[in-house]
């Protein structure tokens, strides 16, 4: 589990990290960009998302089709994902058939056409979406929190964009907008699997070494949240709710101490949450705890769904809650069970070269740092109750967020935040 982890820079700068994966019969290549929801303003909400999509819509080299017969024929996929501050563009496949992903993934970072037309088609895609997203509530709420949570900050914006901002954009807003924002510095380069450092190196050099400087992006950290409620109406009679507090950002020393107090609280039938929401009172079906990290902020939530009648019921016992373990304690056994838990699912996820990769993309891009599977084992392992209890006491404050997207009552509408004791 602790192979090391390659870092050099090309001769231009553009960083390059790979995680080599003994006997993997997988690689998998990726380039990460440095922007992403957060970093939009209100005229251009949703661009780094739609541009997502339509750069596998050609190239000067490929059609769209093109480059789904050869990343296929290679035995792969192509993919990329949106985040609130990263954007990233990766190709997989068995180890043999390797330089296809590399040149796929090297052609439309590079030379991406952009088209009207193609803009237009991808449009009505990102569009259903959305849609689609705002249509799944168990997804949706966690839009709602986070902005309920950040509300008036740029984190408050969400990574697939606003439904009528997205119709407006144009070919040339999204060239304008890669020009400036797919460059150095905010470029990194990615392997993981069966991959030669070298010849990753060789790689990044080759097809990115001279790419132009760009814009550096800039971003202003949040303050402190305040005590907050919102509601948002739903049709039907179940209601969704995200509650929790601001948190540490991702390169924080407690870090580690948070993922187990998370655990503690709400990760397997045996958390806390779990125990009194769902199996002692019967409020909810699904209930679970989570940390949501930024480079400068971060939160730790609970959500569930409940029928209307017991919405106030599962605010009132979550809070109750965090309370008690705040300020009471541990009880035996409870750090050592969210311990082990969370490092059976770190390495059940290691043995995915995608999710290496994924967790790669994102370690980096969000604090500038690589972090082996051994060492995050090694930092879970020196938590102690003590180090838990601390970050406890600092997360779990009378500055309580509250989202509900459910129906539309006169209890909902009028409840009073202030009235949960925390």
């Amino acid at each position: 589990m602790d192979e090391k982890i390659f870092f050099e820079r090309t001769a231009s700068g553009i960083p390059v990290i790979v995680d080599v994966i003994p006997d993997s019969e997988n690689a998998v290549f990726a380039v990460g960009v440095g922007t992403g929801s957060r970093d939009e303003d209100s005229r251009i909400c949703g661009i780094s998302h739609l541009l997502e999509h339509v750069v596998f819509r050609g190239t000067t080299t490929r059609t769209s089709f093109q480059i789904s017969k050869e990343i296929e024929s290679a035995g792969g996929e192509m993919n990329a994902f949106t985040g609130k501050e990263m954007t990233a563009f990766y190709g997989a496949t068995i180890k043999s058939t390797s330089d296809v992903a590399k040149n796929l993934v090297a052609d439309i970072i590079m030379n991406p056409l952009i088209k009207e037309d193609d803009v237009s088609l991808e449009k009505e895609i990102v569009l259903q979406e959305i849609s689609m997203w705002e249509n799944d509530p168990e997804s949706y709420i966690h839009k709602i929190f986070a902005e309920t949570l950040w509300h008036g900050h740029e984190l408050s914006k969400n990574e697939a964009g606003e439904a009528k901002v997205v119709e407006s954009l144009k070919a040339k807003d999204l060239r304008e907008y890669f020009t400036e924002r797919y460059r150095r510095p905010n470029m990194a380069v990615f392997a993981a699997g069966a991959t030669d450092p070298s010849d990753v190196m060789n790689w990044a050099e080759t097809e990115f070494g001279g790419i132009k400087e760009g814009k550096k992006i800039t971003r202003t950290t949040p303050g402190r949240t305040s005590r907050d409620y919102r509601f948002v109406e739903r049709k039907g009679d179940h209601s969704y709710i995200g509650m929790g507090f601001s948190a540490y950002p991702a390169d924080h020393k407690e870090a580690s101490a948070l993922s187990i107090l998370t655990a503690i609280l709400g990760a397997g039938m045996s958390s806390r949450l779990f125990q009194k929401v769902r199996e002692e009172k019967a409020l909810a079906y699904s209930v679970y705890c989570m940390v949501d990290q930024n480079s400068d902020a971060g939160s730790m939530a609970a959500y569930m769904s409940s029928t209307e009648k017991n919405v106030m019921d599962c605010i009132a016992t979550t809070a109750q809650v965090c309370k008690e373990l705040r300020d009471e304690g541990l009880v035996k056994g409870e750090l050592e069970r969210a311990r082990n838990l969370i490092k059976g699912a770190t390495a059940r996820q290691s043995e995915s070269t995608n999710n290496r990769l994924y967790r790669l993309i994102k370690r980096y891009m969000l604090t500038g740092s690589t972090e082996t599977i051994g060492e995050r084992m090694r930092k879970l392992d020196a938590v102690t109750e003590e180090d838990v209890m601390r970050v406890a006491t600092d997360v779990i404050t009378k500055e309580l967020v509250v989202s509900v997207y459910g129906t539309n009552t006169s209890k909902m509408k009028k409840f009073d935040i202030g009235s949960i004791e925390i």
